[in-house]
């Protein structure tokens, strides 16, 4: 069950990013109506390169390549002492719900603008915790499984 959930989310992941996060009216950064993970960095690309490398890094590629690391250790094609390492990008994919939380409320709380969530949030904040949660089920299950294999040798 879990390796088809995290095969799902190899689709969702890339319906999220192009989803509308938001709807912003007079947002200075953007200038969007709509606003996804991929329109969001565009802007970051065209006016600081170092941050949208950092929102790149932990909105599209940390995410994703959990996503692949665990799909192979549930097909048995990558070794579980991964598995630290798979948390560590989790975690790191955490980031970005994050900063978006930020940017609402720094908008909210500076009264520029008007914002409204949108879908493509819910699903996007959806995939990072069912991520999220596959990991911890996926850690689980490698424990106990090892915790059997050493009480029967």
């Amino acid at each position: 069950m879990l390796r088809y959930l995290n095969l799902a989310l190899l689709v969702a992941y890339p319906v999220a990013w192009f989803a509308p996060l938001m709807r912003a009216g007079l947002l200075p950064l953007f200038g969007l109506s709509e606003i996804s993970v991929m329109t969001g960095l565009q802007s970051l690309w065209a006016s600081d390169v170092f941050l949208a490398l950092v929102v790149t890094v932990f909105a599209l590629f940390a995410p994703y390549l959990k996503t692949i690391g665990l799909a192979l250790l549930h097909w048995n094609l990558l070794s579980a002492r991964c598995l630290p390492a798979l948390h560590v990008l989790g975690k790191l994919a955490m980031a970005d719900i994050f900063l978006i939380a930020l940017y609402i409320t720094l908008t909210k709380g500076i009264g520029v603008g008007r914002i409204e969530v949108a879908w493509g949030l819910y699903l996007f904040t959806a995939c990072i915790l069912a991520s999220l949660w596959i990991g911890l089920c996926t850690e689980q299950n490698r424990d106990m499984r090892a915790t059997v294999s050493d009480s029967e040798t």
